[in-house]
Order: C-alpha cells, then structure tokens, then sequence
C-alpha cells in the first residue's frame, strides 16, 4: 500500500498501476529528508511519475508547482486520480501533466516554463533512461543555478559522475536500491 510519508497529506493512500514499480516509502522518505527544507517554496519535476508519488510528495512539503512526466496512459489515469484526491487543498496552478516520454516531456517544459529547482527521475530500471535524463536536463539548460538532479536507480546501474555541468556529489544506497544526486557547478 503506498502512502504519502510527509507533509500536509501525510498518510494519504495512493493508487498505483500494476505494471509501475513505485519508489518504496523508506526510499521516498530518505529522498525528501535529503532534500529537506529546499523542497518548500520549489519548481519540480516528476519524470517517469508512475503513481505521481515523488510529485505528491513535493506537493505535500509545500513545493509550488510540480510537472509529472509520465508517457503510460494507464499511468496517467492514475496520477489524475491521485491529484484529484488533494485537489481542494491545492491551487490548480500547482501541478502539470505532461504525457510524453521523458526526453520530449522535458524539451517541451524546457521551452514553455522558467528552470527548475529539483528534479526527480525514476526510470525503469536497467534502462539507461536515468542517463538520457540528465543529458536532456543539461542540453536544454532547465536547472536551476542551485538546483539539484536526484535519480532512482538499481544498484547495478552505473551513472556518470558528471554531465556536462552537473556533478554527482552524493549516492545513498538502500538495499538495491541507489538515490544519486546531481547539483549544477558553474
């Protein structure tokens, strides 16, 4: 069963499409203790959504606006679900439903909104998405000037250490479970 583990709609039940692997709730609660306080107040991306549980989460610790890029129309329902869930206690400025792939999804936030402050990724795992995730972030410059890049993956998976200006400074581990974090150097 997963639920919101922090904020205002802490404990709130979501739904989550059979085919999704959602982000396990002590990953989720480690990923927001790391980020802390600079969630409040933030611009933030939730690519590959799935259940849209990283952008509820942000949502809840008070973020001003999350994008959810997700391209599964199952998927989509689902977040939809999920958001209507809170939507009396948001503004529907808050939140935006991108459904394409990850790479497209971003270019198109890219060209039609100001840069953002926290990104979440967690792609299927094994796929080599992460990768190309960090690749678009960097080619359309959509970071924030201190923003930060945090991205789901399995232990096995190797991401690069740095990407264009983005450098890898932290790597949490969680059973097979890695949160890598990326921040922008000048």
């Amino acid at each position: 069963m997963l639920r919101i583990t922090g904020g205002k709609f802490k404990g709130l039940q979501l739904t989550t499409p059979r085919q999704i692997r959602a982000t396990e709730a002590k990953v989720r609660q480690a990923l927001f203790n790391i980020l802390g306080s600079s969630i409040e107040g933030a611009r933030v991306i939730d690519g590959f959504a799935g259940s849209g549980a990283l952008g509820l989460e942000a949502l809840s610790r008070d973020a001003s606006f999350v994008a959810f890029i997700e391209a599964d129309p199952d998927a989509l329902i689902n977040i939809r679900g999920n958001l209507d869930r809170v939507a009396g206690e948001l503004p529907r400025s808050a939140w935006r439903i991108v459904h394409l792939d990850v790479e497209r999804g971003l270019r198109q936030l890219a060209k039609a909104e100001p840069p953002f402050d926290v990104m979440m990724f967690d792609p299927p795992y094994r796929s080599g998405e992460g990768k190309k995730a960090l690749n678009t972030v960097v080619e359309c410059a959509m970071l924030a000037p201190a923003g930060l890049v945090a991205i789901e993956h399995d232990r096995r998976t190797t991401l690069p250490s740095s990407v264009g200006p983005l450098q890898q400074r932290a790597r949490h581990r969680y059973g097979d479970t890695v949160l890598s974090f990326y921040i922008q150097t000048p």
